[in-house]
């Protein structure tokens, strides 16, 4: 058996979660492998919406295993409070692992974040003010504490040194207001709730799966535009968000990797500061925004909409090495009576449909306009799609050089055509 992946194509609020939610019946085992409560996968179930932020989408199959990978970076506050929430859904949890070799984040971790971004005035780089970045800088600065530390003897003495370090780091910047006292009790009293909590050898754990023939399907979080080596750096995540990073975020050997399936909107958002060259800033971009409820489901700010981009399409799926996508909110599209979809780009002077070292506002989009069909898509069979959604499809399917084999028509976890 190899490990299947499922990942964002484009800057994130893809539509991951419920995808997962979608295929985990085919597998015994959901993993998450990057990210951290900066995600929020959002589910639509019997009317009834959950947004997870670190828990695996899974989580609602009960037959279904759901692991945090060692890549994931957790908030035991976040956590746990994630975790009483699903409990008070009806769910036993029964079917949560967590990764030994998780990093965690402290409260001084995003006393760091928010300090940093407010000292960058204008230049703030739009972080989620989570702790994610000053927590994947001390995991490879070789500082951090992971989960597993928390069932050592001298944990405590080991969160005070990291917490003085981050306590001494603190004096570069401007005083912002941030209750420590009271984070750090609900994060002292998370960590000792955690110690109950199922926790495994992460790398032993998934390839004992597979030489066991169980099915595991890798999720990830974010966007491949915002991976820390591949997307529109420095407006990036602070972690590998691609396939590579299955690898190191479980313990994978990279010849176990399996299908890859990569998930893009029939347009495109960005959530954040950063270029976004398909940004649309008439009309169309409030309709999308209004119609599709672009509002980031970790933040809940609003989402900056554009046209799909066919070329960072196709550079996200050369180096995430997609077999086949899942187009998610097509329906939002129902309303329009032409959209657009760009085709290339215009950089000093000359095309190119390749993206440039640098992604920034000297980038000109040259787009392709397709007819709406002015109607809802309430069939779940792919033949009874109107023909200009049907076109679209095939448009994108021809430039991506890549089957779109899934197709969501609504947030429920039903509403999918499956080609």
């Amino acid at each position: 058996m190899k490990v299947d992946v499922l990942l964002g194509l484009q800057w994130g609020d893809e539509g991951k979660g419920k995808i997962v939610d979608y295929l985990s019946p085919n597998y015994d085992i959901i993993a998450r492998f990057q990210g951290g409560p900066n995600a929020g996968h959002t589910l639509v179930i019997n009317g009834e919406k959950t947004v997870l932020h670190i828990i695996p989408s899974g989580i609602f199959r009960e037959d279904v295993q759901n692991v945090i990978g060692n890549g994931v970076v957790i908030d035991p506050t976040i956590l746990l409070k994630e975790i009483d929430g699903l409990k008070a859904k009806g769910l036993s949890l029964n079917n949560l692992l967590i990764a030994k070799k998780a990093h965690l984040i402290l409260p001084t971790h995003r006393y760091l974040d928010a300090a940093s971004e407010n000292a960058k005035g204008k230049e703030k780089i739009g972080s989620t003010l989570k702790g994610i970045g000053p927590t994947y800088m001390d995991k490879t600065g070789r500082n951090g504490l992971r989960v597993g530390d928390i069932l050592t003897p001298n944990f405590k003495e080991k969160y005070q040194a990291l917490k003085d370090k981050h306590l001494a780091l603190l004096q570069i910047y401007p005083n912002i207001d941030f209750d420590l006292e009271g984070e750090e009790k609900a994060f002292l009293a998370s960590i000792e709730r955690m110690k109950s909590l199922q926790m495994v050898d992460g790398p032993y754990f998934i390839n004992q799966a597979l030489k066991k023939g169980k099915r595991i399907l890798a999720e990830g979080a974010q966007g491949s535009m915002l991976d820390i080596d591949y997307g529109t750096y420095p407006y990036v995540t602070s972690s590998n968000t691609v396939t590579a990073g299955v690898c190191t975020g479980l313990g994978v050997a990279p010849k176990n990797i399996g299908k890859v399936i990569g998930i893009s909107k029939a347009y495109c958002t960005r959530v954040g500061s950063g270029t976004f060259p398909s940004e649309l800033f008439d009309k169309n971009a409030e309709e999308l925004q209004r119609v599709g409820h672009e509002f980031g489901a970790t933040t809940g700010r609003p989402r900056r909409c554009g046209w799909i981009d066919i070329p960072q399409l196709k550079y996200a799926i050369m180096i995430n090495g997609v077999d086949e996508i899942c187009l998610t909110k097509i329906d939002v599209m129902n309303e329009f009576e032409t959209f657009e979809a760009v085709d290339s780009y215009e950089l000093d002077g000359q095309q190119t449909t390749q993206i440039p070292f640098e992604v920034n506002d000297s980038i000109k989009v040259n787009t392709k306009s397709f007819k709406g069909w002015n109607k809802d898509i309430p069939s779940r069979n792919h033949n009874d799609l109107p023909a200009e959604a049907a076109n679209y499809i095939n448009y994108l399917e021809q430039e991506l050089e890549t089957p779109i084999n899934l197709i969501s028509v609504g947030p429920g976890r039903e509403e999918i055509i499956i080609k």
